[in-house]
């Protein structure tokens, strides 16, 4: 997800448009994503599978939807990784310019350096993606939570720079409108978009069924907190008058920014850091979850047999590890030669991989509820109106990155609706793949939708004989 990384570049488009209501949008967000992560939460509590919703969707819904899910996440995680290679280029020319450094090079560089950066440390064990992943985005959330105490003591004792204050009315829509403020909850959603990658992981964790639904948990309502707690101190950081309003809508990189109004430049050159680092994190994450998705697709039948082979000591799926970077390769290298920045680049793959994402999670909430119904497992059926509320937030959200959109988010939708037609094509024009896909689901998970009795500590039997489980 990249804690760090949203922190630092999200803010600045909700500012610009609901002005100082900051917190209160990511606020709404918190409880919009809370509700669709719901269905990934009971849902990785009966399965697990490297392909995520690809299997999740399979089991619940049917292999069509099952394939049709996974390959729009794919097209999700490919466009989180060309934006995230872009984003390490921002923050790495912010670095060097907080150092002095006037003349950078081509972003493009920086982002080809991150590609083989993320594929190679991806190619090794698990652990050690997870432990560089908690390590770089831990070192970050610590330097923020720094910086959000000094700016909390300053506009709290009246030294701030500007004479900033804490104002609370920031969680308050003010002189936005209600539909202004709900329409930023879409720039907030972006910030959380990612945080089902770890069902990925489902076939090479320990107890999966109990630790994929609490990494799933913490990953929303962590982040959450902290980015609730962020948005508020970068407001009033800023200021909540339209000088500060301003300020904070045209900062490149917010935390930078007011790390060096409010410590010093040591300082905003050590937050700068740890935004290229967590860059470079969300690169390595989005590149995980993307080989995994190729890897649960080609063992179907769908693609080269090699995209299926893992590596004997690590278990890692290298072939589709080095297809996934030459992916995103290729990607920046079309935008630098189009003359997009870096900058750009980083939003509009954003926007393609969340209008992607938003249809893989309208099947993961539509698959709980049939899930439900089916009395398969042991959900409660009170629960339905959970994932109800959730459908209903995606179509708004959906919604509002269609319509009233300019040029070039305009074209956007129609760049992310061809990528899932294409899905759609192929089940059509290839009907005994979808078979073989539900012979192979139907093998795979059954006897893990609501397990019981199992001792503790231990996970569902390993699903395919070239996958490494660690239990």
């Amino acid at each position: 997800m990249g804690p760090t990384l949203a922190m630092g570049i999200n803010g600045a488009g909700v500012a610009a448009t609901v002005g100082k209501a900051v917190p209160l949008v990511f606020l709404l967000g918190l409880l919009g994503v809370a509700v669709v992560g719901y269905g990934f939460w009971r849902l990785t509590q009966n399965f697990h599978h490297a392909g995520s919703v690809y299997a999740l969707a399979g089991a619940t819904i049917g292999p069509r939807a099952g394939f049709f899910g996974g390959f729009a996440l794919l097209g999700t995680y490919l466009a989180f990784l060309v934006c995230t290679l872009a984003a390490t280029g921002v923050f790495a020319h912010s670095f060097l310019h907080a150092l002095g450094v006037t003349s950078t090079g081509p972003w493009i560089a920086v982002a080809l350096i991150a590609g083989v950066g993320v594929t190679v440390l991806n190619s090794r064990d698990t652990r050690i993606t997870a432990r560089t992943l908690l390590i770089v985005e831990g070192i970050g959330i610590v330097a923020m939570l720094l910086l959000a105490a000094v700016v909390l003591g300053r506009t709290g004792t009246g030294s701030a720079p500007r004479h900033q204050s804490i104002d609370l009315s920031v969680f308050t829509p003010g002189a936005a409108s209600y539909g202004a403020v709900m329409t930023a909850t879409v720039f907030a959603f972006l910030s959380w978009a990612g945080f089902e990658a770890c069902a990925s992981l489902g076939e090479e964790t320990d107890n999966p069924r109990r630790n994929i639904p609490r990494a799933l948990a913490g990953s929303v309502l962590l982040t959450g907190a902290l980015y609730v707690l962020m948005m508020f101190v970068q407001t009033i950081g800023f200021g909540t008058d339209d000088n500060g309003v301003s300020a904070f809508a045209e900062a490149e990189s917010a935390l930078v920014t007011l790390s060096g109004s409010y410590i010093g430049t040591w300082f905003s050159l050590v937050v700068a850091f740890t935004a290229v680092a967590s860059a470079f994190a969300a690169a390595l994450s989005s590149s995980a979850a993307a080989s995994r998705m190729v890897l649960a697709l080609a063992r179907d039948g769908f693609g080269p047999a090699a995209l299926a082979r893992t590596d004997p000591a690590t278990g890692a799926p290298t072939r589709a590890l080095w297809l996934c970077g030459a992916v995103g390769g290729v990607s920046t290298v079309v935008m630098y030669g189009l003359g997009t920045s870096a900058f750009d680049t980083y939003y509009w793959y954003a926007t393609i991989g969340v209008l992607c994402v938003l249809v893989v999670y309208a099947l993961a909430g539509i698959g709980v509820m049939v899930f439900t119904l089916s009395g398969r497992g042991s959900i409660p059926k009170r629960e339905l109106p959970i994932p109800l509320i959730g459908l209903g937030y995606l179509c708004f959200v959906l919604y509002k990155q269609v319509v009233g959109q300019s040029a070039p988010y305009t074209y956007f939708p129609w760049v992310a609706g061809a990528w899932c037609l294409t899905g759609v094509a192929i089940i059509l024009l290839a009907p005994s793949l979808a078979r073989r896909i539900g012979t192979r689901l139907t093998s795979e998970l059954n006897g893990t939708a609501g397990a019981e009795g199992k001792e503790e500590g231990h996970g569902p039997e390993p699903i395919a004989d070239n996958t490494k489980v660690t239990s």
